[in-house]
């Protein structure tokens, strides 16, 4: 004898609702105590008085006033910028040669090679830094190997303490970053199109500048958004391979909070990187939406 299960009931439009706000409640609650609220107390502390409390006295513009017109701070802002778009170009330049090699010539290794550029994330980022700091010290390994082979006659110190030295290790620690997502969009370009190409008698070049690039270029850009973002405020690089001509104003915000102990004016500071990362942000989008429309 067979048995009958019954049907579900159907959900009404009040328990539907109500299914939604209860799968919703713990990533918008989470998203505003550590986001929303993160951002609203240091725009809050941002125009405090400081008094030496954390929390200041009173309400003033000072703070972003000598943000926006003391040239020192104006200077660090123009050097991260200069800094963040060197590693976000070199990264990127490095980076699409391993995700086209990946997406199009990997193989059955492509798994493997895909495990090796992820395995960094496996490793502590101050140990990657560290790692450059032993190759580029004045007794590092660098020096050690230029001196082995003639090229110098003494160890040198331009390879450490310098802005170069700080755009070679941003750009090894956040080389991943970069080849994944542009890697992700290769991928997704349909072999078909690749074929009519050549087809057509399109040489690999021309096929390459008319169809891959530009169909890539929303994994270009994430790639770049991606690299760009936190090396605008990175502080422990530039304080470890770095020398005083490599000063970022992620170094400013961290000494305003610790051994300045004006919280807000480095939450002034804090306000002013981000919004000088909205408007480039909002440059991207006009470029992802400009080179999207091709695709």
């Amino acid at each position: 004898m067979n048995t009958i299960v019954p049907a579900a009931p159907p959900l009404t439009s009040g328990s539907s609702r109500n299914f939604r706000v209860a799968m919703l409640a713990p990533g918008a609650l989470v998203t505003f105590v550590l986001i929303l609220f993160a951002l609203g107390l240091v725009l809050f502390l941002g125009f405090r008085v400081n008094d030496g409390s954390l929390t200041g006295a009173g309400f003033t513009l000072a703070n972003f006033v000598t943000v926006l017109t003391d040239p020192l701070y104006v200077t660090v802002a123009i050097r991260s910028l200069v800094i963040a778009g060197l590693v976000t170009l070199a990264t990127v330049v490095t980076a699409y040669p391993v995700a086209y090699y990946l997406a199009f010539h990997a193989g059955r290794h492509r798994g493997l090679l895909l495990f090796l550029v992820t395995l960094p994330f496996w490793t502590s980022y101050l140990l990657r830094v560290f790692a450059w700091k032993i190759v580029l010290a004045y007794n590092g390994v660098l020096n050690s190997a230029l001196l082995a082979t003639g090229v110098l006659s003494e160890p040198s110190l331009a390879f450490l303490n310098t802005p170069a030295a700080v755009v070679l290790t941003l750009a090894h620690a956040y080389a991943p970053f970069a080849i994944l997502p542009i890697y992700v969009a290769l991928e997704t370009i349909p072999k078909s199109l690749r074929e009519a190409a050549s087809d057509l008698g399109a040489r690999p070049a021309y096929t390459f500048r008319k169809v891959i690039l530009p169909m890539s270029m929303p994994g270009v850009l994430a790639g770049a958004l991606v690299v760009f973002v936190p090396t605008v405020g990175d502080y422990v690089t530039p304080a470890m391979v770095g020398g005083p001509a490599s000063t970022m104003i992620g170094s400013m915000i961290q000494a305003q909070f610790g051994k300045a102990n004006d919280w807000p004016f480095g939450a002034a500071l804090s306000v002013a990187v981000m919004l000088l990362i909205l408007a480039m942000l909002l440059i991207v989008r006009f470029a992802d939406r400009k080179f999207g429309s091709r695709t």
